[in-house]
């Protein structure tokens, strides 16, 4: 029943939750294209087009709809000021690169949105990353999916999944802390060199 609700729906799920959600649907789809429910290529593209759309539609909020309440309440915030600090000392590399750090994903693309970054230079950078990102997003889930059938045999798909959530549960605040900490290192650095 699960295998064909996500035979069906699959593309669709990992599209919505690339968007919503990010790094676990896109590893779960991953998981789903190892255990053949869904061809590969779909789920990677599903993948970046998700992720595509939603950092459009933060970009777009923080250019043109700076009036509503989600953006103001942004606007003034601690993590806001810091993602511009590193937006403004490296552009095209934040751009680049913001999608890869935990905790910062989706005020990245508003911060981007209220910046003097053009549209175009904003919607190649985007196309770019989110390429990179949903390829490997999902080349990763469908390595693991590998690994755990390799370590354990072949699972029944829920307690393949269960297995795999949490490794992304272990793997997800592991990153976050060693990122968050990068990023106050380099923010301290630029507000020293800005001194």
């Amino acid at each position: 029943m699960l295998e064909k609700l996500i035979g069906e729906y699959g593309v669709l799920a990992v599209f919505l939750g690339a968007a919503v959600e990010g790094e676990t649907a896109a590893f779960l789809g991953g998981i789903f294209a190892h255990r053949q429910l869904i061809p590969y290529w779909q789920v990677a593209l599903a993948a970046c087009l998700g992720s595509f759309a939603a950092d459009q539609f933060f970009f777009l909020s923080g250019r043109y709809a700076t009036k509503w309440s989600y953006v103001q309440k942004l606007l003034g915030s601690e993590p806001i000021a810091r993602v511009t600090r590193l937006l403004e000392a490296h552009p095209t590399g934040f751009i680049l690169a913001f999608r890869f750090i935990y905790g910062i994903r989706t005020i990245s693309p508003v911060a981007i949105g209220i910046s003097s970054v053009s549209t175009r230079r904003f919607v190649i950078l985007n196309a770019i990353a989110a390429l990179i990102w949903g390829i490997l997003i999902t080349a990763i889930g469908f390595v693991a999916g590998g690994a755990v059938e390799a370590l354990l045999g072949r699972l029944q798909l829920h307690l393949h999944l269960l297995i795999a959530l949490a490794f992304v549960a272990i793997l997800v605040p592991v990153s976050a802390y060693a990122f968050r900490r990068e990023m106050a290192r380099r923010s301290a650095r630029l507000g020293r060199r800005a001194a």
